[in-house]
């Protein structure tokens, strides 16, 4: 067990123009923070607990202290990258589209987290065929039973297991905790990660193309899944993710074809604004 100790620990910084951790919790890509009663969320990543809340000026990280928030945070919630920029690029690259400018500015808030490697990787073989209800519950229940406990405030939180951990239990042991087909998945992924075979910070220097193609030589890892990873544990921001949720948001607003190809390093953003705006917009 991990007795948290720093509770005391609160790291405050000025809220960035773009920033709304509503947008950055809700969009898909993150599946353990949770909205709290007071308007903060917290969770767990990166194998620690925090809080997180936002007022119109600043940020406050509860469980954080500066040296956490330079090591850890700033990272996670990609501070060290200009989105401002990003957006230029995207409005330079395509002057004329209205449905994306639209979405654009209905998820300006919306910043792309630097997840753990292992977690977002089993994390989205988890997520297919699946809905964000049943995935969090999913990685809860894996979490539980074989992550460390975690106590914050009189609270009992679990981190998430690591690859070695998940390798040993076997496939019908996952199977117990519902995670149907996907348990081979998990399990040969774990075993690739843990023995070796596929070192997930090495091949962080891989081109974004060869980094695909070795996360889809993990059964049941297919372009979508990796493209995930890609993007939201490696920051690959020229990744762009093609669900069947994303399929029909181009079908919809693109009948003539979307080239993605053309995106450059703003493909990634532009993916989480398009699934953002037409899952939430109408709500």
């Amino acid at each position: 067990m991990l007795d948290c100790k720093n509770e005391t620990k609160v790291y405050t910084f000025p809220r960035p123009i773009g920033f709304d951790l509503y947008q950055i919790f809700d969009c898909g890509q993150s599946f353990r923070f949770v909205l709290g009663e007071n308007g903060s969320f917290f969770g767990i990543a990166h194998g620690k607990y925090i809080e997180v809340f936002q007022n119109d000026d600043e940020v406050t990280i509860i469980g954080s202290d500066k040296n956490d928030f330079e090591k850890i945070w700033k990272k996670y919630f990609s501070l060290d990258i200009d989105y401002a920029l990003i957006r230029d690029d995207i409005v330079r690259i395509r002057p004329n589209d209205n449905v994306l400018s639209e979405a654009m500015e209905y998820g300006k808030g919306i910043r792309l987290l630097k997840q753990d490697k292992w977690e977002t990787l089993c994390s989205f073989i988890i997520s297919q065929n699946n809905n964000i209800p049943r995935i969090r519950s999913l990685i809860e229940a894996l979490s539980e039973k074989y992550g460390e406990q975690i106590t914050f405030n009189g609270k009992t939180y679990y981190s998430f297991p690591d690859a070695k951990t998940v390798a040993s239990v076997g496939v019908d042991a996952l199977r117990e905790l519902k995670v149907g087909f996907r348990a081979p998945y998990i399990i040969d992924a774990a075993s690739k990660v843990s023995s070796g075979e596929i070192d997930l910070d090495e091949i962080d220097l891989l081109p974004t193309d060869e980094l695909l193609n070795k996360l889809m030589t993990i059964k049941g890892v297919g372009l979508k899944v990796a493209s995930c990873v890609s993007l939201f544990a490696y920051g690959r921001l020229d990744s762009f993710p093609i669900d069947v949720w994303i399929k029909r948001v181009l079908e919809k607003y693109y009948p003539e074809g979307f080239d993605h190809t053309i995106l450059g390093n703003t493909a990634g953003l532009v993916q989480q604004y398009l699934f953002y705006y037409e899952r939430y917009r109408k709500s």
